[in-house]
């Protein structure tokens, strides 16, 4: 990890495909940037090619993975997904949407974060379906 300003930068992820944190820390609340299932080696979660190069994406797959990327970001300044208070999704094709909900009720309860999601025309590589942005309150402890 290293910090700046509260920008963190989680080593052994993906690194951002630009000159953005992984998460910022403002007071109490932490911004986790739009995270995708992309993983270090910049493989992708849920995206596969079989021999023949006939391309298979999982939304599913994917859905989990981001989910499961963003806890591991919070995770890194002592909080978890019980700490997400908010989050924006946005999928390539709408029609994703049943099997992204699914996999999110795995995370999170009708009491958990408030959500939007949103259809996007595409996502920074063409085998993502999915990105998930967040914030998280983790009150700091008072002096």
């Amino acid at each position: 990890m290293t910090a700046d300003h509260g920008a963190v930068v989680v080593r052994g992820m993906a690194t951002p495909r630009g000159r953005y944190p992984h998460l910022k820390r403002a007071g109490d609340f932490v911004f986790v940037s739009g995270t995708s299932a992309r993983r270090s080696d910049n493989s992708i979660a849920g995206a596969r090619a079989d021999a023949m190069g006939t391309l298979t994406v999982d939304i599913r797959e994917q859905t989990r993975a981001v989910i499961e990327n963003i806890a591991r970001i919070l995770g890194e300044v002592g909080g978890g997904l019980s700490d997400v208070v908010e989050v924006s999704t946005f999928l390539v094709n709408m029609n994703d949407f049943g099997g992204y909900n699914d996999v999110y009720a795995e995370f999170f309860g009708s009491d958990g974060p408030a959500r939007t999601t949103v259809a996007v025309h595409q996502l920074p590589h063409p085998h993502l379906l999915i990105e998930i942005k967040a914030v998280a309150y983790l009150p700091q402890p008072r002096a």
